[in-house]
């Protein structure tokens, strides 16, 4: 075996232990981890590996390694660990260091990590909206009909906002992944095991299979120890793919009207909002937002019941988790209170939803959210490179 020169860095480890893997320096090795796992590779299995990378804090092995994404956090590992070691809690803090090394800027990731910066991170855009606010001349209780898209933020306000806070993110994932895919490919190897094959196809068709695992959460439902994990992520992922689609509806029923001239039919409401609760593109949209409350609030639950054996989650986890808790509260209390037409909490309530939306996908490159794309990288790599399951 060729020699290798290790270069240990001890502020690393310090980090990885600032970041939820305090418990990285109990593991002792006995590869329990590994053999309970249940989606890792049988070619050179995690997490072992990975807890020994951690402790000798060799963080260019950890970033550089797609297994540190296809773990899942099923926490198998962690509740089976006879040392009390939390691997899956060292590899979400790797993750969320991971995150970090990546992301461009850096500091925008450190600081959403980071308790102290939330208040600087949620004045950004509560300072982006009542400037908006004052630039239309309105009230911050307008009079009258309580009618969000009229007197309180007027949509070309809400497109310019939020379009430039999505080329934001884009832009932040665009030049972290591409700089994790650098990482990945340069020392490539072909895994060993003979189930397995270096290309299974054209990239496009990888990257297809890749989506649809994810989609249905394939590996998530061979967790044991926090087994609910997989239906609750449906349920939050397809309430947010439910809710953009309303959106993208939403944006067809106003510009439809005013560039086209497309006016309103049978039970398609084109124009401008309110709409009818009785609209389709309405219905859609106050379902999906009831799947993603059931979602996160399963999630919560979870959490907390599989906090002795996996772990109760970092502020970073549970930052993510408070965000969209707030997003679909807010949301739902807005239409709740138009309705019932109290103006003096809709409209406040309102605002937090602009906020919460807006801090959901403006940082959305440097939060866990980032995960969904990291993961769904590692695991096209995963199948490009042959770094997958053993398939019979």
């Amino acid at each position: 075996m060729a020699e290798q020169i290790i270069k240990p860095d001890v502020n690393f480890i310090n980090d990885i232990i600032a970041a939820g893997g305090e418990s990285v320096k109990k593991c002792f090795q006995c590869a329990t981890c590994s053999v309970v796992c249940n989606v890792t590779p049988e070619d050179n299995p995690f997490p072992r590996k990975e807890m020994i990378n951690a402790q000798w804090g060799l963080k260019d092995r950890l970033f550089s390694n797609p297994d540190v994404w296809l773990c899942h956090q099923c926490s198998d590992c962690t509740a089976y660990c006879p040392r009390g070691a939390k691997p899956g809690e060292v590899l979400n803090a790797v993750r969320k260091l991971s995150i970090q090394h990546y992301a461009t800027p850096g500091f925008l990731a450190k600081a959403v990590a980071s308790p102290k910066a939330l208040i600087g991170l949620l004045a950004v855009p509560v300072i982006i909206f009542i400037i908006a606010i004052m630039m239309q001349g309105h009230s911050f209780f307008p009079e009258g009909e309580i009618i969000y898209a009229e007197k309180f933020m007027k949509v070309p306000y809400i497109d310019v906002i939020f379009s430039a806070a999505a080329l934001f993110a884009v832009f932040g994932f665009i030049m972290g992944i591409s700089r994790y895919w650098k990482d990945l490919t340069r020392d490539m190897g072909v895994s060993s095991n003979p189930w397995q094959r270096k290309v299974k196809g054209p990239m496009i068709a990888i990257i297809f299979e890749t989506i649809l695992e994810f989609i249905t959460h394939k590996r998530f439902k061979k967790c044991e120890v926090t087994k609910d994990r997989a239906n609750t992520h449906l349920f939050v992922f397809f309430g947010f793919v439910g809710l953009a689609i309303t959106t993208t509806w939403a944006i067809a029923y106003l510009y439809g009207y005013e560039f086209f001239g497309i006016k309103a039919f049978s039970v398609f409401h084109f124009g401008e909002s309110p709409y009818p609760l009785y609209d389709p593109m309405k219905i859609l949209g106050n379902v999906s937002a009831l799947l993603l409350l059931a979602g996160i609030l399963q999630v919560i639950t979870n959490r907390r019941k599989n906090a002795e054996k996996a772990g109760a989650g970092s502020y970073f986890d549970w930052l993510f988790i408070g965000i969209i808790t707030s997003i679909v509260v807010t949301g739902i209390l807005s239409e709740v209170l138009r309705l019932v037409d109290v103006r003096m909490l809709a409209y406040p309530t309102y605002f937090i939803h602009l906020v919460s939306v807006f801090f959901l996908f403006a940082y959305a490159p440097f939060s866990k959210m980032a995960h969904m794309v990291y993961r769904t990288t590692a695991l096209v790599f995963a199948k490009y490179s042959g770094r997958e399951e053993k398939k019979f």
